[in-house]
C-alpha cells in the first residue's frame, strides 16, 4: 500500500489530513500549494504520482471559492502527472444548499461544482453528511456518502441517561436525520416548525412532541448563523425541556452564530473536525474527529472493498 497510495492535503484542513494519513498507516505526501504575487494558485507535487491511487483531502468550507479552486488545480496537476485514480476527499461539500431552483433566475450551484470536479479529472468523491443527499445524483462518477451519526451517538450515549433523551429536529426538513438519531439512541422524537424571515433570521413557530423534563438533542447537518438551532432551543425550553444540546455534522460558524449560541438555552454544541475548529470563549464546544471514519473509507476504496460496511451501526439501535 505504501508504494501505491498517495494522500495529499490542500490548505483547508491539514491537521485532519495528517490524522487521516496516520489512520491509513502512510505518511502524508508532499505537495506545495502556494500563491503567486497576484493571488493565483500554484501547485507542485513533490513526489511522483504516476500510476498511483491519489487521495486529495480538501473540505471546501469557510473560504469555499479559495479551497474549491485549490482542489480543482490539485486534481488537474495529478491527472496531468498520470495518476491512476483521483479521489476528492471532501469532508464538507460547499454549495450543497444550492441544490435546486427555489425561485426564478438562480443557479443550481451544487450541480455546477459537481461538473467542475468531474471536468478537472476527479474519479471519485468521498464526503460526509451532504446537506442534500440527492447531490450524489449530480455526479456521473461514484460518490461515497458517509455519516457522522455513529460518532455523535457514541458520545451522547455516554453523556445522557437513556430514559430521558429526546431528539429534536429544528425544522421539518431535518426530520429524517433526527429520526435516525432517535432510533440509534432509543430516544423520543420531536420537531420544531420555523419560518425564515431572512438569510440570517429565523422565527420558531411551534414544537410538536413531548420535551417536558427531557434532555433534548437538536440535530442538524450544519450551522452557520445558528438561527435555526437557537429558535428551536428556545421552543424546547418554553415547552419545559430539562436541558438542550445541539449536534451538527459541520460547523462553518460565523461570529453572529457564536454570539447567538452564547445567548441561547443550548448548553453544548457537538460537532466534527470536518472543518478546522477553535475553542470558543464562554461556550462549551465539543469536537469529535472524523479522521478514523475517513481513513477506514480510504483503505476500503483503495482495496476495492465495500464502503457500506462502515454504515452497519445504522442497522440497529445503539443502547
Amino acid at each position: 500500500m505504501k508504494d501505491h497510495i498517495k494522500i495529499f492535503a490542500g490548505n483547508a484542513n491539514r491537521p485532519l489530513a495528517e490524522k487521516i494519513a496516520a489512520r491509513v498507516g502512510v505518511a502524508l505526501s508532499e505537495a506545495s500549494v502556494t500563491r503567486y504575487p497576484d493571488g493565483e494558485i500554484s501547485v507542485t507535487y513533490e513526489e511522483t504520482v504516476r500510476g498511483r491511487d491519489v487521495f486529495i483531502i480538501q473540505p471546501t468550507g469557510m473560504s469555499p471559492n479559495e479551497y474549491l479552486m485549490e482542489l480543482l488545480i490539485m486534481t488537474d496537476a495529478a491527472r496531468r502527472a498520470s495518476a491512476k485514480r483521483i479521489t476528492a476527499v471532501m469532508p464538507f461539500f460547499a454549495y450543497a444548499r444550492q441544490d435546486r431552483k427555489d425561485r426564478s433566475r438562480v443557479p443550481i450551484s451544487a450541480k455546477l461544482v459537481a461538473n467542475l470536479l468531474v471536468a478537472a479529472g476527479v474519479d471519485r468523491v468521498l464526503t460526509i453528511d451532504l446537506h442534500s443527499p440527492q447531490i450524489q445524483g449530480f455526479f456521473d462518477i461514484p460518490v461515497d456518502h458517509l455519516y457522522a451519526a455513529p460518532l455523535m451517538v457514541r458520545y451522547l450515549r455516554d453523556k445522557l441517561p437513556p430514559e430521558n433523551r429526546v431528539v429534536v429536529s429544528p425544522d421539518p426538513g431535518g426530520l429524517k436525520m433526527a429520526y435516525l438519531y432517535s432510533q440509534l439512541l432509543g430516544a423520543g422524537l420531536a420537531v420544531a416548525g420555523k419560518h425564515r424571515t431572512s438569510a440570517t433570521e429565523v422565527e420558531a413557530l411551534e414544537l410538536v412532541g413531548n420535551v417536558a423534563g427531557k434532555d433534548c438533542i437538536l440535530t442538524d447537518d450544519m450551522t452557520t448563523t445558528a438561527g435555526t438551532l437557537c429558535a428551536a432551543a428556545e421552543q424546547a425550553q418554553a415547552n419545559g425541556a430539562k436541558s438542550v444540546c445541539a449536534v451538527v455534522s459541520h460547523c462553518p460558524i460565523t461570529e453572529l452564530g457564536i454570539r447567538r449560541l452564547k445567548d441561547s438555552p443550548i448548553d453544548e454544541l457537538i460537532t466534527t473536525d470536518s472543518l478546522p475548529q477553535q475553542p470558543w470563549d464562554g461556550f462549551p464546544l465539543t469536537v469529535l474527529s472524523v479522521a478514523d471514519l475517513l481513513g477506514d473509507a480510504i483503505q476500503r476504496i483503495y482495496g476495492d472493498e465495500s464502503v457500506s460496511k462502515l454504515f452497519e451501526i445504522h442497522q440497529g439501535r445503539t443502547q
